[in-house]
């Protein structure tokens, strides 16, 4: 716990150092919503317009909302004022609402508290360094502005529960995180083949008990959260608001995801058909001008639609899946619902880039694991967290972001070559191979050393790491100088094809992980 005290220390005075930086439209939304949830009945919040901003969240974090409104109207009344306050940039608000994210954190770091409170010295350390100093989170929740950290806080808190078998408190507590953030749905099917399997086990009787008790937990949660909304006859607008699926397949700046290429592959084959002379139209939204339809806009190759993404998540999913079904072992609980998000962020519908913390967060628990572990989320980390870059396009925030990530990066390199050349060494002097296998069961049964005791990620993966700084390079000085202001989009799509490769890599890694060794 002190360490905690003082890795969560350190990382509250860089976040009040960053209230003056730069704010998205997401400040705005959730400052709407503070007002919307204060000023109107409940039965008006998922259907009231008087902002573009129309609440989308489910119900829970509405209350949520609602709660922090009561703080912020002793703060400023014109915070919570409906209409007075749209568009609302005064100094109480930023401080109030930058204050609230870095309070609400509180929920992660009790998630890595619970998570690693029963790992060893070293472990916990550098799970504290992963998480907390986490420069992804820096950058999306207390720059661009979100409430990722608490989110992700209630998710480590469910898999900390299903890790210490106290199954009926996590499926509680990942229910409490549906109501907050549908979004996180994505893992639903592997928690619910691993609660079947795991929790409601030992015989027909104590099985369906135990799923009835689970049934209970989870549908008190949402007759909580849904049940004044079905009582209002407003669940259906509450449902269309949070599934808005006209929005479109990508979003406006494209997330590292399949999609991409998919993307990239009907533009280069209707180029291509023009040149040979067929009448190719253009369609009307145009994915790199950063526009969104109200479909999927190809040229050439197939439509897709939300029902072509979900069933492609599902299947990617699988194994995933069939292993949970076959052997529902809680050692492996974190790295298959890691996985699952993996999947929901490379092949569903309308992905916002920052969805990659879904399961690199996630990953950072396994990544203290082993070796192979660590080489591949040093690696997935860094490429997820430029992929952010282009969210903090001012000039006064690049320094910011770019140091952020190289600290971090040194950090990881420290502590993990640290730590595992001393695995290596007392292992050695004192276990065979086979007892170093069947002692941990942590350490799975490949290859847990480095070269020489040094973590080494490989000429491929260095390669591919400093490809991101020629990519970085071309968007800010080599195209200004070059093309001056001619294919304006180029940068954005380049970081987003370049980092898709790494986000691809991780999702096989990992693939081949799960196949392999669970």
């Amino acid at each position: 716990m002190e360490d905690l005290i003082w890795f969560a220390g350190v990382a509250t005075c860089i976040k009040l150092l960053l209230i003056p930086s730069y704010r998205s439209t997401d400040f705005e939304v959730h400052r709407h919503w503070l007002a919307l949830t204060s000023s109107l009945p409940l039965s008006h919040w998922y259907s009231d317009e008087t902002s573009p901003w129309t609440l989308d969240y489910p119900p829970l974090f509405a209350y949520f909302e609602r709660f922090l409104s009561f703080f912020a109207h002793f703060i400023d009344p014109k915070i919570v004022d409906l209409h007075k306050g749209l568009n609302y940039t005064a100094d109480s608000v930023i401080y109030f609402q930058r204050l609230s994210v870095i309070v609400s954190d509180l929920f992660l770091y009790y998630g890595v508290y619970r998570l690693s409170r029963n790992l060893g010295f070293w472990r916990s350390k550098m799970l504290l360094v992963l998480i907390v100093w986490s420069p992804a989170l820096f950058i999306v929740d207390h720059m661009h502005f979100q409430y990722n950290g608490f989110l992700l806080g209630v998710l480590l808190i469910s898999l900390s529960f299903l890790e210490e078998e106290k199954d009926l408190m996590g499926g509680f507590v990942f229910a409490i995180l549906l109501c907050l953030k549908h979004l996180f749905a994505v893992a639903a099917p592997v928690y619910f083949v691993y609660l079947l399997r795991h929790y409601c086990r030992g015989g027909f009787v104590k099985g369906c008990g135990r799923f009835f008790m689970m049934g209970v937990a989870v549908g008190m949660v949402f007759i909580v959260a849904f049940g004044p909304f079905l009582y209002y006859g407003q669940i259906q607008q509450v449902i269309s608001r949070m599934f808005p699926f006209g929005r479109g397949l990508c979003h406006a700046y494209w997330a590292p995801n399949f999609w991409v290429f998919y993307i990239i592959l009907d533009k280069v084959i209707a180029f291509m058909l023009r040149k040979l002379g067929f009448n190719i139209k253009a369609p009307l939204a145009s994915f790199t001008g950063g526009l969104v339809g109200d479909s999927s806009p190809f040229a050439v190759l197939p439509q897709v639609t939300p029902l072509v993404t979900a069933v492609s998540v599902v299947v990617a999913m699988s194994p995933c899946l069939i292993k949970a079904w076959k052997e529902p072992r809680r050692e492996h609980i974190t790295r298959w619902i890691a996985y699952a998000y993996t999947c929901g962020f490379l092949f569903g519908w309308h992905v916002h880039e920052k969805a990659s913390l879904h399961f690199v967060i996630p990953l950072a628990v396994v990544a203290v694991q082993s070796m192979e572990d660590a080489r591949h989320f040093f690696l997935l980390s860094i490429v997820s967290c430029y992929s952010m870059f282009p969210l903090l396009f001012e000039a006064k925030e690049y320094p910011i972001k770019v140091l952020l990530l190289l600290l971090h990066s040194l950090l990881m390199w420290a502590g993990f070559t640290s730590q595992f050349s001393k695995v290596k060494a007392s292992k050695t002097s004192t276990l065979t191979h086979k007892e170093c296998v069947t002692k941990d069961s942590r350490q799975r049964k490949y290859s847990d050393t480095a070269k020489e005791g040094v973590m080494v990620v490989g000429w491929v993966g260095m390669s591919y790491l400093l490809g991101l700084l020629v990519v970085e390079l071309w968007g800010v000085i080599l195209q200004p100088y070059i093309l001056g202001d001619r294919l304006p989009f180029l940068p954005l799509m380049l970081v987003s094809i370049y980092c898709s490769l790494g986000i691809m890599y991780s999702w096989l890694w990992q693939l081949k992980w799960i196949i392999k060794y669970t």
